[in-house]
């Protein structure tokens, strides 16, 4: 087989003279929401992401296998690489060492027309410059040409000239910043969160190595996989079980060699597609051209093979709903100037790559599917059923419609809405059974809360198709209370209320609701969940009340707290077993008031774990949930969720 040139290969020149410089850093801290997203968690951990970015630059150069990045015990980060290290000369026009250029001028790197790279992993974001302007300090060393060189910053500013401090044997970089608390809202890094771009990058970059250590809690490990995204599709097919043994893999280069394109994808037997973008290692959320030209491809193919073999009648057209159920891939493409669109500027949208990866995964998929008749023939039925699962659905939400069911127009008959027709300033709380709803009806606030009772527990749509959900009569009500729509037709920009919270009693059966609403927001509404519009009330455990005192304890180690506070004597404790034995004014003052309630947030901080942990925990694999519940005990009664 002829072995196929790689476009990430340069020239090994990269010295000062390929450092091009664009502009200053001065905006930076005035704005720096301009330059990383937000000043909040995610701004916070996107540092980390820009130094990492700089290495995986050389390992996509071919210069870097290597790559460590510990979580110091003081708040610090240091990210280290052996790759060639930053260029350590004077640059001719600025007269200063070319580390002291990347790190203090905005866009000043190989990246941006000087020659030092072909393809970038970082060139829509904005570069270690920005981590120096937003640190408290930065520490950065370079081993090159024999020498160890350092250069310190303080919240920008070179402290001195880059000195040569020691000898070297090796080439590499070492990035060492602690976040500037006047400009974040937390400077306390998330393992988890770092742990989840890492093990992207390293899937996506076979072979490559990266440790991970956090000397605030001695956590250590190694994120390696040779397999790469088949790895990849593997684990995040770990709960689920596959239609096929193996997943497809497709390696290939775009026309006049301007690009790589890598996809690996396997179906399973769930009915939720789950697909991951990536261009030049940075995760497309909103997909983009290389997405939209696998599902075509994906969708030509598998009616060409079902129209070849009979399955499907002439007259007969899947479309791109029914040939992705049950569908997980990964989808990674490197090219030279990658164009990002979209709201948040992570949807491709170079249009020469739909093309070629259309012929990337027509030929691939279609060579599988000649050379695997039995899988081709049940993939084919698969899509078949899929697709008279979509059409029922169709009926269902037109027939609810016509019977104004789901015309937002028309609420739902348990609905007691809010007054006010700000979105923004609204807020619907999800309650457990009639009892409590009539009591949370008694006890809001009527001008901006709205509350919505259901009967029982819901359905698990992780074991159901959409024309199932859409039968569900308390589904049905949620949608049409939010007025957003469901699944594909979701819309953010129409829902009602900014918050939806979920009120249940504090016991197993209330736990189990939310999990069950939470599976349902996630694979049918996951916007609310990924922007921050979901939460949990907490009410009270006890009502404890001494003489005229009153105290409401929401664990149980306030309760132990406040008995040795107070003493026992005289002392009378209310185990609330649910939310209905609350009158309206207590439920108000200690759940539902804005200025003394406890609302969880749930977060999002790694899709890949999440849709694991959504299928492990409510999907068909019993064992594997026993298994797991067993071996977390600690998870049990967790006063949060962190999805």
């Amino acid at each position: 087989m002829e072995e196929k040139e790689s476009i990430s290969k340069v020239n090994t020149d990269y010295g000062a003279d390929q450092i091009q410089v664009l502009e200053g850093l001065e905006p930076v801290r005035k704005r720096p929401g301009m330059y990383i997203g937000s000043t909040d968690t995610r701004g916070l951990h996107h540092l980390i992401t820009e130094v990492v970015d700089n290495s995986i630059d050389e390992a996509l150069a071919g210069y870097c296998s290597q790559i460590t990045v510990e979580l110091n015990k003081d708040g610090s980060c240091a990210v280290t690489d052996n790759g060639r290290g930053i260029p350590t000369g004077i640059h001719k026009t600025e007269k200063k060492s070319a580390v002291e250029l990347v790190l203090t001028k905005l866009h000043a790197g190989g990246k941006f027309g000087g020659g030092g790279y072909k393809i970038s992993g970082g060139l829509h974001g904005v570069g270690v410059s920005v981590v120096n302007a937003l640190s408290e300090w930065l520490e950065v060393e370079v081993w090159q040409n024999g020498n160890h060189y350092k250069q310190t910053y303080n919240r920008g500013v070179p402290q001195r000239d880059l000195a040569i401090v020691g000898t070297a044997d090796h080439t590499g970089t070492k990035v060492t910043f602690l976040p500037d608390d006047t400009i974040f809202e937390t400077v306390t890094f998330d393992y988890d969160v770092i742990k989840g771009r890492l093990r992207e990058v390293a899937f996506l970059n076979k072979g490559i190595k990266i440790f991970l250590k956090d000397y605030r809690t001695n956590k250590e490990e190694l994120l390696h996989y040779e397999g790469g995204i088949v790895e990849f599709v593997e684990q995040l097919n770990q709960n689920k079980t596959p239609l096929f043994k193996k997943p497809i893999y497709i390696d290939a280069v775009a026309p006049n060699n301007s690009g790589e394109i890598e996809i690996a994808f396997q179906y399973n037997e769930s009915y939720n597609e789950v697909i991951h973008g990536y261009a030049n290692n940075i995760n497309t959320q909103e997909g983009g051209t290389h997405v939209d030209g696998f599902k075509k491809a994906l969708v030509k193919v598998i009616n060409d093979y079902g129209h070849s073999l009979k399955v499907l009648k002439d007259t007969e057209t899947l479309k791109r709903e029914d040939v992705t159920e049950g569908l997980t891939a990964v989808i990674s493409v490197k090219l030279q100037e990658p164009q990002f669109e979209g709201q948040t500027k992570t949807k491709l949208g170079n249009s020469f790559m739909s093309g070629a990866v259309a012929k990337a995964v027509t030929d691939g998929f279609g060579s599988y599917m000649e050379e695997n008749p039995n899988d081709a023939r049940e993939l084919i039925l698969r899509s078949v059923t899929a697709q008279r699962a979509r059409e029922a659905a169709r009926l269902a939400r037109e027939n609810a419609r016509r019977k104004t069911v789901l015309d937002s127009t028309t609420l739902p008959g348990k609905l007691a809405d809010c007054s006010e027709k700000d979105p923004s300033k609204c807020e619907i709380y999800i309650v457990e059974g009639d009892s409590a709803g009539g009591t949370a009806k008694a006890g809001r606030d009527r001008r901006f809360q709205a509350i919505l009772p259901l009967r029982g527990k819901i359905l698990n749509v992780e074991k159901a198709r959409l024309n199932r959900v859409l039968e569900s009569a308390e589904i049905k009500n949620m949608i049409t209370a939010f007025g957003a729509g469901v699944g594909a037709e979701f819309d953010e920009s129409k829902l009602r209320y900014d918050k939806i919270i979920c009120m249940t009693d504090a016991d197993v059966d209330g736990a189990h609701i939310r999990i069950l609403l939470l599976t349902f927001f996630f694979r049918y509404m996951r916007p609310l969940i990924e922007h921050g519009h979901v939460y949990s009330a907490k009410p009270p455990l006890y009502r404890v009340s001494k003489g005229k005192q009153i105290y409401y304890c929401y664990s149980e180690e306030e309760k132990n707290k406040l008995t040795a506070e107070i003493g026992t004597k005289g002392v009378e404790f209310q185990r609330y077993k649910g939310l209905g034995e609350m009158d309206a004014e207590q439920l108000w003052s200690t759940t539902m008031s804005p200025e003394n309630r406890t609302l969880v947030k749930f977060s999002m901080k790694d899709a890949v774990e999440a849709d694991a942990m959504f299928t492990l925990l409510m999907g068909e694999d019993a064992e594997l949930r026993r298994k797991f519940i067993a071996e977390h005990p600690d998870l049990v009664d967790k006063d949060d969720l962190d999805i």
